[in-house]
């Protein structure tokens, strides 16, 4: 057990990071709900009819969105884009897909390589980018669900206001979905931007996501 804790101590941190910070949102959003009926003259929820609603099915899911969104383009865009002197960047020369020699692909896989890098054909193919796959199905499903549950939340806000509700259609091209959106866009964007130049000139000593403290700034794909 000691030896497993160990060896998957960073995802178990961030696992109990992620249950605890959703947690504190579902109690914070509930009391920030139910203040927000107690002032309109409408009746409290219940934790569990809060957690069942489309208020925290938005405020959940559109930070989702945006953080696969933000995974989803790292990793696309790190295929053919470059950055001098950042260590989260492929050396200067390597940039796009590199040979199967180099991607231990098909003849070229070792015998700890997993099966599906030496099967080839479209298993293969799929393989070789099932994690930019997989970050985008988990991105526009979650967007999806953003989008359904800040429809419903929205519609449920004018009918207090005694308003008619609109189409999902029209609530797709509204501003509050828009506006729910971009707000976590810009800063996913800005995050990244800023991990790679200021990893340039900055180190964090022991860390994979830095150089070695004495390492070049011009030195470009070099990790510690």
């Amino acid at each position: 057990m000691r030896r497993f804790l160990k060896e998957n101590s960073l995802s178990l941190a961030f696992g109990v990071l992620f249950l605890g910070s959703l947690a504190g949102q579902a109690i914070a959003g509930w009391h920030q709900l139910n203040d927000e009926l107690f002032a309109d003259g409408l009746d409290r929820i219940t934790l569990g009819g809060y957690l069942t609603s489309a208020s925290f099915a938005v405020d959940v899911t559109e930070n989702w969105q945006s953080e696969y969104l933000q995974f989803l383009l790292y990793v696309m865009l790190t295929v053919w884009l470059v950055q001098r002197g950042s260590p989260e960047s492929k050396p200067l020369g390597d940039a796009g897909q590199e040979s199967d020699e180099k991607q231990r692909v098909g003849a070229y896989a070792r015998d700890d390589s997993p099966k599906l890098a030496r099967v080839g054909g479209l298993r293969t193919a799929l393989y070789s980018r099932s994690l930019g796959i997989t970050m985008g199905v988990i991105f526009l499903l979650s967007w999806m669900v953003q989008s359904v549950a800040g429809w419903a939340s929205y519609n449920e806000v004018r009918l207090q206001q005694l308003r008619d509700p609109i189409t999902w259609g029209s609530y797709l091209l509204h501003s509050d979905f828009w506006a729910r959106t971009l707000q976590n866009w810009q800063s996913e964007f800005l995050a990244v931007g800023s991990m790679a130049v200021l990893a340039i000139y900055l180190r964090q000593r022991g860390s994979p996501e830095s150089k070695p403290v004495g390492s070049s700034h011009e030195a470009t794909g070099v990790e510690g």
